[in-house]
């Protein structure tokens, strides 16, 4: 099939438009988004690049200001997404990597490159790029900024919308071959980096035996990173939801029905030795137990321990453990005895995904490793407030996740 590449567009610094205007999607209230009429971001600084978005999706961390529980945090109108692909059309003259008419990838991380945990490539750490004080009050420090994902994470404008402003555009971007087809460069923007963040903080080794709570697009790309990649000889896939316990299954894992087992007690009766490594990966949206929800829905506990607890019970003496679903606030009866006397470490974080290129590119340049079966749906994006609700209530076709295309990927008639 024939496509058009992007007409490229003459390198420059800031140049207001005052008059153009972009479409974007706008967080709403709990529960409410919608497709919003914004300015078009211009180039603010020497190393931005304004991006214009062929290709954007829902990520799973999106509905945690969708449904509400980041509200504090939000602004009426702040434009969501993190995970964008598309070409640029402008970029700053302190940018040398990239130039106009560039195919590329856009990382959800904002970091600066020049801090010391950039240094240390824990972009994820930046020290500079996060002005959120109540981050810091929070943490004690503050964390990297992240596109479109609250005021917590910096207030940056995200990129589910037909343009994104990429601060440090050299270190954010990521050049995109012109032949790789949508799914699977959108697929590196997050879910496969995220994914490869979970296995590494895990320290998954050949022959291991591995447990990954969840089966969402992540869950399933670190079940599969673990044993294609990284050659875990089993991989127990824990979830309630049949349609994604069976996208597992027909992977090779082990399927562990969380609505008809205690996930702990199953897998230790098959394996009492217990998991070499343990990753969460449904995040604290999912609490099992009757108690965790109560105690969240009468505001005692911001995140549940369930899913973490389990892990911990069911990973073996010296084992490890990785936090990947995300976990904000506090939670309550936390079982630190049985995490410190078994001598497990504990590790979890936001994705460096600077740090894993360009190998994961090459993992799937070179048909290692194929991402795209996260994208089980392609729709327009006019229609993302509609895609919020499907996602959120598990009813998108297929059972994962869906791929926009925004009116310029459509007249372009790329690969998808």
């Amino acid at each position: 099939m024939s496509y058009k590449v992007a007409p490229p567009v003459h390198k420059t610094d800031y140049k207001p438009h005052p008059t153009e205007k972009m479409k974007a999607t706008q967080w709403m209230g709990s529960k409410t988004v919608k497709i919003g009429e914004v300015p078009k971001p211009t180039i603010t600084a020497p190393k931005d690049a304004i991006v214009r978005i062929t290709h954007c999706c829902i990520c799973g961390s999106d509905l945690h200001m969708y449904g509400g529980e980041m509200d504090k945090y939000m602004q009426s109108g702040d434009i969501l997404g993190h995970e964008a692909i598309g070409y640029v059309e402008e970029v700053g003259h302190a940018v040398h990597g990239f130039k106009a008419g560039d195919r590329v990838i856009i990382l959800p991380v904002i970091a600066c490159g020049e801090c010391f945990y950039c240094e240390k490539e824990e972009y994820s750490l930046c020290d500079k790029t996060n002005p959120s004080k109540e981050m810091e009050d929070l943490y004690g420090h503050r964390l990297s900024g992240i596109f479109g994902y609250s005021h917590i994470t910096g207030g940056y404008p995200g990129n589910q919308a037909e343009y994104c402003r990429v601060p440090n555009a050299d270190l954010v971007l990521l050049h995109c071959p012109e032949d790789l087809p949508a799914r699977k460069a959108l697929a590196l923007a997050d879910v496969t980096d995220t994914a490869w963040h979970g296995v590494e903080l895990a320290e998954v080794r050949k022959g291991d035996v591995v447990g990954v709570w969840g089966c969402g697009p992540i869950g399933l790309s670190i079940q599969k990173l673990s044993k294609e990649v990284r050659g875990a000889s089993k991989v127990y896939a824990v979830d309630k939801d049949p349609q994604r316990l069976a996208i597992a299954e027909s992977f090779g894992m082990i399927p562990v029905d969380a609505s008809r087992v205690k996930p702990d007690d199953y897998i230790l009766s098959i394996e009492p030795h217990g998991l070499d490594r343990g990753i969460e990966a449904a995040g604290f949206r999912f609490p099992n137990s009757v108690k965790h929800k109560v105690l969240r829905a009468t505001g005692l506990e911001g995140d549940s321990s369930d899913t973490v607890s389990e892990i911990i019970r069911a990973t073996r003496k010296g084992g490890n453990m990785a936090l990947i679903g995300d976990f904000f606030f506090n939670t309550n009866n936390f079982p630190i005895g049985m995490l410190m006397e078994k001598t497990i470490t504990l590790r979890g974080g936001q994705l460096m995904a600077q740090k894993y290129y360009p190998y994961l590119l090459n993992l799937v340049k070179e048909g290692k490793y194929d991402p795209s079966f996260v994208f089980t749906y392609i729709d327009d994006f006019e229609n993302i407030p509609k895609e919020y609700e499907k996602q959120y209530n598990h009813e998108v076709p297929g059972g994962l996740k869906s791929i926009m295309v925004t009116p310029y990927g459509r007249e372009l008639n790329q690969p998808v």
